[in-house]
């Protein structure tokens, strides 16, 4: 008799471990599908939303004119010609010397002209703008106001020792502070 209560419980053991088996199964199978829903219904979603962005781009596309984009584009066209310069590594004043200065800048001339004046004047030109940069300090090249007045300074500097014209502008292309 004992043999027989030993098959009960484990034939009923049996049975409450199938109907565990059974739940997790039903479980894992309505999440797969709630889960299956949830991608399907965010894919078509997503096209919609698609289509709609080509349609609200398509008139985006075409340029608004607003009244200080013309005074922008006058004054890009007006731009003389570019001459642009090497790239500048210097260390900047400081106590310690472990700052670098990486610049590289072209400059915006009067005319055609002035270009083979400073193809010949390289040197010179390169000479006083490392001396510039390098009398520089980290606070004083750091704002906005200080990178404005370096380019004055440059444009000083330049400008003294130039016969042909005159630089106008410069523009840093890179300019890093390490």
């Amino acid at each position: 008799m004992a043999e027989e209560t030993t098959q009960e419980e484990q034939q009923e053991g049996g049975k409450k471990s199938n109907s565990l088996i059974l739940v997790i199964i039903i479980v894992v199978l309505i999440l797969i599908i709630v889960v299956g829903a949830a991608v399907t219904v965010l894919m078509m979603g997503g096209e919609d939303t698609g289509a709609k962005a080509q349609q609200t781009s398509a008139p985006q596309e075409r340029p608004m004119q607003r009244p200080s984009q013309g005074i922008q584009e006058s004054a890009l066209s007006e731009i003389g010609p570019m001459f642009p310069l090497d790239t500048f590594t210097v260390n900047l004043l400081s106590e310690s010397g472990r700052r670098y200065l990486k610049v590289e800048m072209n400059l915006e001339l009067s005319g055609e002209e002035l270009g083979l004046e400073l193809d010949n004047k390289t040197a010179v030109i390169r000479d006083i703008i490392i001396r510039l940069l390098s009398s520089k300090s980290l606070e004083e090249i750091s704002t906005a106001k200080g990178k404005e007045k370096l380019k004055e300074q440059i444009v000083d500097q330049l400008n003294m020792r130039l016969r042909d014209g005159r630089i106008n502008n410069v523009y840093f292309t890179e300019f890093v502070v390490q």
